[in-house]
């Protein structure tokens, strides 16, 4: 495919972008400060594309005029929140201007009367929950990266997270936007209410659409009551195969919908404990699971936690260690939690991978990882959101390699970890998005069909094709 005939920035341009948002806040012709909004957190540079300015505005009204002005020049425009993305979409692969939501990191309004909170793309979602205060209310989307990421970049995304298997992902708390359209209007979808059949469901459109389809500048969030108490298992087993198999039996059998089932293979929690200079004594563990019950009954928490710790024992654990306090919740989730920066340290040349499929299926999953491992002679670690299916993995490459040998081995073990995927009637991602990393295996996953309407809908919001151009699949 040929690349679109975009017009560069010119002075001329860049002037006028200046006026629409101020001087100070349009960066050009400094590769030094344009550098860092050429990638995103993927590992791998050849992701990487520099901007040609990033502007940063502050209204609705100066992003619509931006993408006036972009529509009539023909420029390209990328939408980025705090860049801690992980397919490559918001990276500016076609050059043009970074769209930069940091200073719209209002909290605009706190309204516990309708139970909902009323935000700025560019707020850190870990400073929503702060906010609230004595509210007795809480937000329940849960990014695991939930202090860096920003709430713009979880909507686009339709982020998950550790705690999905009982609350659920960004989709389920989004009552309201503000956006601003590809072609430059300001457009209100929803608002404060609970049930809303007015027309088509533009909001479920938007979420997840990795900045393709519209901007937004105005978010109405869902809130709901805080849970009281709160009590973590880390559960310990001897094998990879028996933490797995655990998983389904504890979502079927136990009656109970814990809050977070999260899996780490001995790998992974080793590499994060070495990274941590942590001394949790794992012994003989190859796997772990961190098991979260919450609610407002301390008696309830008390029987449903005990009650999947016997559960987990009869599936095979070795031990269960019983977190109830902050300091030792978060002293197990951390572990969890820097799995990928751990991972980060022990090579710069890996693939990180965002697969899903149905939770019965995950034994069949993290098996096919371990001989596509073993076959490859490459580390391929296994760790997520079991509660849900959604499995991550980094494939890590073998030291003893040259870069050459790595990036010739690299696709082939994609390609049947990908096929693996869609065999067992999973997705290529659960979380991270398309972007421009995985949009050419997407055809392995939906039909040329499915392919060809998201395509219909990009046309007909964005007919210039500017805004986030090249993401989740290719305009030919």
């Amino acid at each position: 495919m040929s690349m679109p005939a975009y017009t560069p920035l010119t002075d001329a341009l860049v002037a006028e972008l200046r006026r629409i948002v101020g001087d100070a806040y349009v960066v050009f012709g400094d590769e030094d400060r344009l550098e860092p909004y050429s990638h995103d957190e993927i590992p791998d540079r050849h992701y990487a594309h520099m901007p040609e300015a990033v502007v940063r505005p502050q209204t609705a009204e100066q992003i619509a005029a931006i993408m006036r002005l972009a529509n009539r020049e023909h420029f390209p425009v990328t939408p980025r929140g705090a860049g801690s993305g992980l397919s490559g979409g918001a990276v500016p692969i076609h050059g043009g201007v970074v769209l930069l939501c940091d200073r719209m990191n209002r909290i605009l309004e706190i309204d516990p009367a309708n139970m909902v909170v009323v935000v700025e793309p560019g707020v850190v979602t870990a400073e929503i929950n702060e906010r609230l205060g004595d509210t007795g209310l809480f937000y329940a989307g849960y990014p695991m990266s939930l202090e860096t990421c920003s709430i713009g970049g979880n909507v686009a995304e339709n982020a998950g997270g550790g705690k999905a298997v009982k609350y659920g992902v960004t989709s389920r708390y989004v009552l309201g936007l503000e956006i601003v359209t590809p072609t430059g209007e300001i457009i209100e979808l929803g608002g404060k209410l609970l049930k809303d059949v007015t027309g088509y469901s533009m909001i479920q459109l938007m979420l997840g659409s990795e900045g393709t389809l519209g901007i937004f500048t105005k978010i109405v969030l869902k809130l709901i009551p805080r849970p009281k108490t709160s009590v973590d298992l880390l559960c310990l087993f001897g094998s990879i195969d028996e933490a797995i198999a655990a998983v389904p039996m504890i979502m079927v059998r136990s009656g109970i919908t814990p809050t977070a089932i999260e899996f780490m293979d001995c790998a992974s929690m080793q590499a994060s404990c070495r990274y941590l200079n942590e001394s949790l004594d794992y012994g003989r563990a190859g796997a772990m699971l961190l098991i979260t019950v919450d609610g407002a009954d301390e008696g309830q928490v008390e029987r449903e936690y005990e009650a999947l710790g016997e559960q987990c024992m009869e599936a095979g654990a070795i031990e269960v260690y019983v977190a109830d306090n902050h300091t030792t919740s978060e002293r197990v989730w951390n572990i969890r939690r820097n799995i990928a920066e751990a991972f980060s340290v022990i090579s710069p040349h890996q693939a990180n991978e965002d697969l899903v499929v149905p939770i019965a299926a995950i034994p069949a999953l993290v098996k096919g990882m371990g001989e596509l491992s073993a076959k490859y002679g490459i580390a391929i670690p296994s760790y997520g959101h079991a509660g849900d299916g959604n499995i991550h993995t980094r494939l890590v490459k073998n030291p003893d390699w040259s870069l050459q040998q790595w990036n010739e081995t690299l696709p082939k073990v994609l390609d049947e970890l990908y096929r693996l995927t869609a065999s067992l009637g999973g997705r290529i991602s659960g979380e991270h998005g398309i972007g421009h990393k995985r949009k050419k295996h997407m055809p392995l996953f939906v039909s040329a069909e499915y392919i060809d309407m998201l395509r219909a809908v990009k046309r007909a919001l964005d007919p210039n094709g500017v805004l986030n151009p090249g993401k989740v699949f290719d305009l030919p």
